[in-house]
């Protein structure tokens, strides 16, 4: 997997303060996306030894709310592998801390993968530039839902977060 940067105390992208992972790779290509730098694949630093161990210790902080992948997007087919064994080691290491991850899959399209039962808050979905809405609370597009997924699987249907 590459990645772009690893970010911190972000108030943007989830609940809280943040450290975000931003991932190489986008199939989707939305117009209007506000990281394009992020869609080649083959793009950024390869995520390696030293960038997990700085990712590990960028979360480890009491102010630190959580873990956001994003990018790119997670769920790329070639990030979907290393950002599930993330999420994995994040959940044994900090498991007071919660876990965001934006796509451009929607959820139907994603829910059977291994990941999705370890992330607290999924952002799916296609930015649509038409749909964009500044006013919006962390998704650009009124097409994006902000779900809550421990609650959409414990009940079976779509729960967005509030």
């Amino acid at each position: 997997m590459r990645y772009h940067n690893i970010t911190t105390d972000d108030m943007l992208n989830g609940d809280g303060l943040r450290t975000v992972l931003w991932v190489a790779g986008c199939t989707h290509r939305c117009r209007g996306c506000h990281n394009p730098i992020t869609w080649d694949i083959d793009g950024g630093i390869p995520f390696d030894e030293a960038a997990e161990i700085e990712l590990f210790q960028k979360l480890r902080p009491d102010h630190i709310s959580g873990l956001t992948f994003s990018g790119g997007d997670p769920l790329h087919p070639n990030n979907r592998s290393e950002v599930t064994r993330l999420c994995r080691r994040f959940r044994e290491e900090f498991p007071e801390k919660d876990v965001w991850l934006y796509t451009g899959f929607t959820y139907e399209e994603i829910s059977d993968l291994e990941i999705v039962p370890l992330v607290d808050v999924i952002v799916d979905g296609r930015f649509i530039i038409e749909q964009f809405d500044a006013k919006l609370h962390w998704k650009g597009s009124a097409n994006q839902r902000v779900i809550d997924v421990k609650e959409t699987l414990r009940l079976g249907k779509i729960v967005l977060f509030d």
